[in-house]
């Protein structure tokens, strides 16, 4: 793994806004007492959704709120590369598989188009800032190959007319749908339609998914996917609903038998 740095340049300041810091807290409470430090991956995951990338004051933010020493909070954001550490642009920051399915079928013509288009480089915004990219591993929609992912949603069956095209609806701020660009499939299904187990009767339900106007990585982290993927998910608290029950049943009996301990009864 090449050496990750935070970037030489950083805003002076870091502060959740008051939704996403209720949404941390609420994080932060799946833990019992004294682990807090649990929380580290989904806390900073959403300071980076706040502001598209990882800063030295959200480190620092991240290690008061979790009680953790500052250098360990940046242990995490320099190791998983997913975490950012340079800024992104406004409106998206691409990521191309390269993995073999997706060079076999053709990622290297999307890596020329970035090249093109956002910058020569990697990690380096595009002229008016909007636009960043990056090359990544495997992002497990091989089927579908060639694909990107452009925050939290795949952009699959490309080729260099249909991204090019994708990268000039986001940049003209009009919706773009995420899944399958031009093929006749949902998601992973094969094109037309099922062809195994054609017998079992389907019963479940789904829609398709919505289109979304791609404005930056916050915007992006309040959408879902509406029937397709997650009914009920605005608003979610990291919690599954069905989970909470048993959550408050484990943290009651944590909370007796760290008073049992304490009064030498464990």
């Amino acid at each position: 793994m090449s050496v990750r740095r935070l970037h030489h340049e950083q805003p002076e300041s870091f502060e959740f806004t008051p939704e996403n810091l209720a949404w941390a807290k609420k994080v932060i409470e799946r833990y019992p007492e004294g682990r807090q430090a649990s929380a580290v991956v989904p806390v900073m995951w959403r300071a980076q959704e706040q502001v598209g990338w990882v800063t030295e004051p959200a480190i620092r933010v991240i290690s008061e709120l979790l009680d953790m020493p500052r250098i360990r909070v940046l242990e995490v954001a320099t190791f998983y590369t997913m975490f950012q550490l340079q800024p992104v642009g406004k409106k998206a920051h691409i990521q191309v598989c390269g993995t073999t399915p997706c060079q076999l079928r053709g990622s290297e013509e999307l890596v020329k188009v970035c090249k093109s288009k956002i910058s020569e480089t990697p990690h380096t915004l595009s002229e008016d800032g909007n636009f960043s990219w990056e090359e990544v591993e495997c992002l497990g929609a091989c089927v579908n190959a060639p694909m990107v992912q452009i925050f939290k949603d795949f952009y699959e069956d490309l080729d260099v007319e249909k991204f090019e095209k994708l990268l000039d609806d986001i940049a003209g701020g009009k919706p773009v749908l995420p899944g399958p660009q031009g093929v006749d499939r949902i998601f992973a299904a094969p094109e037309g339609g099922p062809t195994t187990l054609l017998s079992i009767e389907d019963t479940t339900k789904g829609a398709p998914q919505e289109a979304v106007v791609v404005e930056g990585s916050d915007a992006a982290s309040r959408h879902h996917a509406g029937d397709a993927l997650n009914t009920g998910g605005a608003g979610y608290t990291g919690i599954p609903r069905p989970a909470e029950a048993g959550f408050a049943e484990f943290i009651e009996r944590h909370r007796k038998a760290e008073e049992a301990k304490a009064k030498g009864e464990g």
